[in-house]
């Protein structure tokens, strides 16, 4: 009894294993005992799909006819052989397959549907994979080395227009009414419009007042861009929906603060401190640079903006014979550089770089230095959007980006008080 007993507590521990875990063990089992590999051009996962594929046409023609194979007919369709096909899959490659047919023709298969050549998944595939950088011809190669697949350049480049629809409805999105702050720049990219040139494509991160951080648009500039320019691509912001802007992080973008309150009257435009403090130290020796670290750093954490010019004419008394370029760069950004000092050191903390968005345009880079050069601005647009669209797919960066946005959030509802909405509306 007691054994009994044991056994059936044993079995109880013991779950049953599932049907999927059955059916792997006796795909195994079978490639083991017909010498083939499970994966590969010819393994046994291919014949595997092969079945399963054939198995569901078969199931949907006799839906589609009413009645099973070799049974008494329904009407006057019947089943009428087959035709070979062969599809592109995500798995396996390319999988040879018959496809059902009936007598009268109106039979529409809907797993592999008439003229599709390639099986859901594929499609995915290559966009992700262009839009980790690698080339048309790569993501050939690719196929052809892992799949044993053919996939041409030419049609890669039809998947991939696939996408322009989709980036288009996403440049006209509505967006939030408000954002506490909006962080512009831009990246160079090679274009071919007549000849091989650099052109710039500026992108815009919005941050919502929940903290939440998006990709607002994406924008190609010829390199003289001015007020202008920059009015279209505010007044396209704000026909989206976007009425309010806390703070226009930005750096050195001519004819872009002259214009923003025009758009937005409230908005403060303000520098981004990093690129200042970089092209600082591009204008100075090396062995200057521990010097200037010292120098510059009572400039950007003084306690408000008297202070801070105290800490420059330091500076200028100290530097400017050796290094006039550096006291005129910082002379030139002084009405943008100063605003966020008259904040909280929580909101100075987020405002005073661009970084948020210079690690997307880290993510740009990587994905347009395979290509060399864009035959088309459209075509540079959609390799940057299929980048933006893969960014952080387990939403792990987004959650850790509100996180340290949270302390901000609560100095912004404060300092902002009138203009920031209640906390039940968002």
């Amino acid at each position: 009894m007691t054994e009994t007993l044991q056994d059936m507590t044993a079995a109880k521990k013991k779950p049953e294993p599932s049907a999927e875990a059955v059916a792997a063990r006796e795909l195994v089992r079978q490639a083991r005992a017909q010498g083939l590999s499970l994966t590969g051009p010819d393994g046994l996962l291919k014949q595997f799909q092969k079945s399963v594929i054939e198995t569901a046409l078969a199931e949907e023609m006799t839906e589609h006819l009413g009645h099973v194979k070799h049974g008494d007919p329904v009407g006057d369709n019947v089943r009428n052989g087959t035709r070979t096909k062969t599809v592109l899959t995500e798995s396996t490659g390319q999988v040879e397959i018959e496809v059902p047919r009936d007598r009268a023709g109106t039979f529409e298969p809907q797993i592999v549907k008439k003229r599709q050549r390639r099986l859901n998944g594929v499609e995915e595939i290559v966009l992700s994979l262009y839009a980790k950088g690698l080339t048309t011809g790569e993501i050939s190669a690719h196929f052809a080395e892992i799949y044993g697949a053919s996939v041409s350049r030419e049609t890669i480049s039809r998947i991939t227009d696939k996408v322009i629809e989709e980036m288009n409805e996403w440049a006209t999105r509505p967006l939030d009414d408000i954002y506490v702050a909006v962080f512009i720049d831009a990246i160079v990219v090679k274009i071919r419009d007549g000849q091989v040139g650099n052109r710039p494509i500026y992108a815009a991160i919005g941050v919502s007042v929940a903290g939440e951080k998006d990709v607002l648009g994406l924008w190609a500039g010829t390199g003289g861009e001015g007020a202008k320019f920059w009015m279209s691509v505010l007044t396209d912001l704000k026909n989206r929906g976007v009425r309010d802007v806390f703070f226009l992080v930005c750096d050195g973008l001519k004819g872009l603060p002259e214009v923003v309150s025009n758009v937005w009257p409230a908005t403060i435009v303000q520098t981004c401190l990093i690129h200042l403090i970089r092209n600082t130290f591009r204008l100075a020796s090396k062995r200057d640079w521990d010097a200037l670290k010292r120098d510059l750093r009572p400039i950007y954490t003084a306690i408000n903006a008297t202070a801070a010019r105290a800490a420059f004419d330091e500076l200028t008394e100290k530097w400017g014979t050796r290094y006039a370029a550096i006291i005129r760069l910082w002379a030139n950004a002084w009405e943008q550089f100063i605003p966020f000092l008259d904040y909280d050191v929580e909101i100075r903390r987020v405002l005073c770089s661009t970084n948020a968005i210079e690690s997307l345009n880290a993510r740009y880079r990587r994905a347009i230095q395979a290509r060399g050069h864009f035959p088309t601005e459209q075509a540079a647009l959609k390799c940057l959007y299929l980048v933006t669209r893969s960014l952080d797919p387990t939403g792990t960066g987004r959650a850790r980006w509100t996180m340290r946005w949270k302390p901000a959030l609560n100095a912004f509802a404060i300092t902002f008080g009138d203009r920031f909405p209640a906390a039940e509306t968002y």
